[in-house]
């Protein structure tokens, strides 16, 4: 089946993308690039991202998606961690980490296109590949197409935070070939993959959910608009514009366009729609319920994690019936929740939530094996998340072990930003967590207990926490504080330091 993709007005066929995938592995594999290596990309949406995974999978080596909120430190430790042999990067985003990358990196530059310039209002300068660089296009194309038979190719090596706030890459075997016909099945029945489907990838193509959904929606013969940058409106437009039958989306985003008013919201053809597909934060059920009245019954949800994969579904009528609901695990899903003694949790009595998948190879942390020892029990994962199963057998995820954040769909770990804090000069102790916003869902707040004696000052804070974080993780309230509350182990007890926060929301922690 044939693919298009689409970004502005330039629309490439899935023939001719593949053809130059092909020209781009016989340059990665003169590279060095083979079976069992990886490659990094590091790139906004944009047609060079399918261009690039297909030619790694080419080789049977891993893709290495990048986040490019990520700062300069943060980019380099994933390169380094995942040993990645070469980096395809937009050229915006290699001015701001070209001092960070090994001198010995096969770095290939994409210049970025006018489309993701304009979203993100960039000096066109920027845009362009600096004198002496390798141009991916340029690059590729000084090579035959590699005819040689792919060997299996493991999944993607994604890179997802730790507690100790260092990111860790997810990396599992080659799936079998009945694990891959089981995905596609679970393609169609959960996420509405079909034959000739029409979808725009609107989230960040470096997040695991959006990057299956639309490597999935590649084998399906799908034609694929990106969206540079989610903007309710133009949004709007992309679907009536495209006919789009389907998508991945953010909670987050359905919340930006129930804010539109309401001759806005009227002013766009969306009866194309067939089926949306949500997660990567809990929807709250009101935003569910005003999609599911402006959309119809077409919006589905799962639960899952980029180590567990798909675990559970829910879809409009079950959400209307059991508001809040993770829904049902699939059937190729075991999940159990455990009380802090091992035993298993009753009916509506919360407890962590393991899970296991059987569509998806095992995984292991690269280079950090114990780790993932650490979140196993019984064969079972757990993401940390404390949740309850119903009398009928729904799912509810209601708090979370570990102190994460989800702001806007994003996981958030707070120990890396208090390690950040930790390293300003003046700073006792601090704490980190998240509370609530009508927009994110929640956003990060930092407690500051000075040294005795100091004095910091706020905005030099932020500039020391802006070189060495991403820009999503800088806390979007800051405040100083004396004596912050400790629990006997001298432990600062975060619980009480949110609870005022969540309470005045009306909301549960």
């Amino acid at each position: 089946m044939t693919s298009t993709f689409i970004l502005g007005d330039r629309a490439v066929s899935s023939d001719t993308l593949q053809t130059r995938a092909a020209q781009a592995a016989a340059g990665l594999h003169e590279a060095g690039v083979g079976p069992g290596d990886t490659v990094a990309w590091l790139l906004r949406n944009d047609i060079p991202i399918f261009e690039a995974t297909a030619a790694i999978q080419l080789l049977g080596a891993s893709v290495v998606p990048v986040n490019w909120h990520f700062s300069a430190e943060e980019v380099a430790y994933v390169i380094q961690d995942s040993g990645a042999k070469a980096l395809i990067v937009h050229a915006d985003l290699l001015a701001k980490v070209t001092a960070e990358l090994s001198s010995d990196l096969l770095v290939l530059v994409v210049p970025t296109p006018k489309p993701i310039a304009t979203a993100y209002n960039l000096d066109t300068e920027l845009c362009k590949a600096p004198a002496g660089a390798h141009i991916w296009s340029h690059w590729l194309e000084q090579y035959e197409p590699r005819r040689e038979p792919a060997p299996r190719a493991p999944t993607r090596m994604l890179y997802t935070s730790g507690t100790t706030g260092r990111p860790k890459g997810v990396k599992r075997e080659p799936p079998t070939e009945e694990q891959t016909k089981r995905v596609q099945a679970r393609a169609r029945t959960v996420m509405g993959h079909h034959p000739g489907m029409r979808t725009i990838v609107c989230g960040p193509a470096y997040h695991a959910a959006p990057n299956s959904y639309a490597n999935l929606a590649v084998a399906f013969g799908a034609t694929i608009v990106l969206q540079p940058r989610f903007n309710a409106e133009e949004f709007l437009a992309l679907i009536e514009q495209h006919k789009i039958t389907g998508m991945f989306m953010a909670p987050i985003m359905f919340v930006r366009l129930l804010r539109l008013p309401d001759e806005t919201r009227q002013r766009y053809d969306l009866s194309s729609l067939q089926h949306i597909i949500i997660a990567g934060a809990t929807c709250p059920p009101n935003v569910k319920r005003d999609m599911i009245e402006w959309w119809g019954p077409i919006i589905h949800e799962f639960y899952g994690s980029t180590e567990s994969g798909l675990i559970t579904h829910c879809d409009s009528a079950q959400a209307l019936g059991h508001p809040g609901t993770a829904g049902k695990p699939v059937e190729s899903a075991t999940v159990r929740i455990y009380r802090e003694d091992g035993t298993e949790a009753a009916v509506n009595e919360p407890g962590e939530v393991f899970m296991q998948s059987s569509d998806n190879p095992d995984f292991t942390y690269h280079n950090d094996p114990e780790k993932r020892r650490s979140i196993d029990r019984d064969g079972l994962i757990t993401n940390g998340d404390v949740g309850y199963f119903d009398e009928e057998g729904f799912l509810y995820i209601c708090d979370r072990v570990r102190d994460m954040v989800i702001s806007g769909g994003v996981n958030i770990y707070p120990a890396e930003i208090e390690a950040a804090i930790l390293d300003f000069p003046g700073v006792r102790d601090c704490a980190v967590f998240g509370i609530p916003d009508d927009e994110f869902g929640e956003a990060v707040a930092a407690l500051i207990e000075p040294q005795a004696g100091r004095s910091i000052g706020e905005t030099d804070l932020r500039a020391h926490l802006g070189k060495h974080l991403a820009k999503y993780k800088v806390p979007r309230l800051i405040e100083f504080r004396r004596n912050l509350p400790r629990e006997d182990t001298g432990k600062i007890f975060k619980r009480k330091l949110r609870e005022p926060y969540w309470a005045k929301a009306g909301r549960k922690i």
